[in-house]
């Protein structure tokens, strides 16, 4: 059975093509510069709260601040709305499990937040993405190629265009 975790809901969210590879175990990103950057940044950022808070290895919350809320640090908001799905499934995930947060997401060279909340058509949306994640890693066939901005920054961008 498929543990979908919250990268594979980002992925879901940025590309089904690049959630393929992940759950294929094809793994472009430890040479990426932009995951180094991330990486990097995620190391000094926060350095006093408790980070990296893993949950049955399925999600993995950066930081729970002292006032209990849920934090996710990202680097850029290009792909917002991956990582406000992203947040919304660890919610959903916690939810099942009888506990119910806030959430937050956190852009420190942006100097910005963004409060990030889960309602019931959110539950209903995820619950639907859960399928569709399952069926994507499931499948033999790799999903056809976007042709969108973000593909050049990707760290698969290789397998999809030379």
């Amino acid at each position: 059975m498929v543990k979908v975790t919250g990268m594979m809901v980002y992925y879901y969210n940025v590309c089904k093509r690049k959630l393929w590879f992940f759950c294929n175990e094809i793994n472009m990103e430890e040479e990426s510069e932009d995951v180094k950057i991330g990486k990097l940044l995620d190391g000094k950022s926060y350095v006093r709260e408790d980070k990296h808070i893993n949950i049955d290895n399925v999600i993995n919350i950066d930081f729970l601040n002292d006032k209990h809320i849920l934090n996710e640090v990202k680097k850029s908001n290009k792909i917002e709305d991956a990582s406000i799905w992203q947040v919304k499934y660890y919610l959903h995930y916690l939810k099942q499990r009888g506990v119910e947060l806030t959430a937050r997401i956190d852009y420190p060279l942006l100097k910005k937040t963004l409060d990030v909340s889960l309602s019931e058509e959110d539950e209903k949306c995820i619950e639907e993405m859960i399928k569709e994640i399952i069926d994507i890693s499931n499948s033999d066939e790799t999903p056809s190629k976007l042709e969108t901005g973000i593909c050049k920054k990707c760290a698969y961008y290789d397998l999809c265009y030379i």
